[in-house]
């Protein structure tokens, strides 16, 4: 029987261009703020979180995860109607914990894409609803339905989206 250990050091980790780096997160929040007022379909995908979960597994650094979801959250709430930092503080958390996990799982199997961003999202929406609930008094409820259908439907679009990413990562 062959057995291999990959160590910590063998595993890929990858950079990106500074126009991917920049470019794509900025994308990601404009679609999020303006695409949904023309099609109301796309109100169920959260893109700026695909994102920080894509960058964040593939960069395999929990701090860069963390600075990276708090800039695109605080970015997204910037350009919505929602108090400042409510995305940031569930961005920021998703990016740590994603950096933390890309170093443990095989993160460039579709399978595992997929189940990943189905417990990210709704581990988002649990923070974010903690956070709206504990801090602003919202008043807003829990619908599993919807957000399991929402966490599916985030799930199979990140599937696509990351191998489109894919493309653009340079192995360091």
């Amino acid at each position: 029987m062959n057995l291999s250990y990959t160590s910590r050091e063998q595993v890929d980790v990858y950079r990106f261009s500074w126009p991917v780096a920049i470019g794509v997160p900025i994308l990601a929040v404009v679609i999020q703020a303006w695409v949904p007022t023309r099609f109301s379909f796309v109100k169920v995908f959260d893109f700026p979180l695909l994102v920080t979960i894509f960058f964040a597994v593939s960069r395999r650094n929990p701090a860069s995860g963390s600075i990276l979801g708090a800039a695109i959250g605080l970015t997204q709430d910037a350009l919505t109607h929602l108090k400042v930092g409510m995305f940031g503080i569930a961005n920021t958390v998703i990016g740590y914990v994603a950096s933390s996990l890309g170093v443990k799982i095989d993160v460039d199997n579709p399978g595992s894409r997929f189940i990943m961003t189905f417990i990210f999202y709704v581990l988002h929406q649990l923070i974010y609803f903690s956070v709206a609930h504990g801090l602003i008094n919202d008043t807003t409820a829990w619908n599993w339905g919807h957000e399991a259908g929402a966490a599916l439907a985030n799930s199979l679009m990140a599937v696509v989206l990351f191998a489109v990413l894919d493309r653009f990562k340079i192995r360091t």
